[in-house]
């Protein structure tokens, strides 16, 4: 699995659109690619399958957050091995989906998957992983979460912030909270 300091892998991915206007089967598509968003900071979040449980909550969480992202200079993306008319499909028949700001993106290859080094040998399908990416494409961070369980967006936002500010954060640290100054 790819970890902090490497370099986020070069994609090319189909994606399902954000917003209303990605719900009209003609303009619902687009490419994004690593350099579609250059320098900027990126939140690339997996998840297994659409159609699940705990999938949408975490993906609506996300959505939820996006201006919050966008106001710290960072695109979010969403990734998993299904295709785009499987996003779409889902974005149509799942009321908490169909206004989502973010962009669901196609890895049907699962080639970013795999290069993440994120794809479930049993399932095959991506884990929960979540990679924060600087703007020169280095991983910041990276969590990886079961199948079955659900992470907290809410917590990749803290360490962006953290990630951020370029400054020494203690546990639980929040923005706007004192940093950490070594003693001279």
């Amino acid at each position: 699995m790819l970890t902090i300091g490497d370099q986020f892998p070069a994609f090319a991915l189909t994606a399902v659109k954000p917003g209303p206007d990605g719900l009209k089967l003609a303009s619902a598509f687009t490419e994004i690619t690593n350099a579609t968003d250059a320098g900027k900071w990126k939140l690339v979040f997996f998840w297994p399958k659409d159609f699940t449980f705990v999938c949408p909550t975490e993906i609506v969480a996300f959505g939820k957050l996006a201006a919050d992202f966008a106001d710290r200079d960072t695109v979010v993306y969403g990734v998993s091995t299904d295709s785009e008319f499987v996003h779409l499909n889902w974005r149509l028949h799942h009321d908490d989906l169909r206004q989502l700001p973010i962009p669901m993106l196609a890895d049907i290859k699962r080639e970013l998957s795999a290069a993440c080094g994120v794809l479930s040998k049993s399932e095959g399908v991506a884990l929960r992983a979540t990679f924060l990416v600087d703007p020169e494409g280095i991983i910041r961070h990276v969590s990886v979460n079961d199948l079955s369980v659900g992470r907290n967006p809410a917590e990749a936002m803290r360490v962006l912030d953290a990630l951020q500010s370029d400054e020494l954060c203690p546990c639980n640290w929040n923005k706007g909270e004192e940093t950490l100054r070594p003693a001279a």
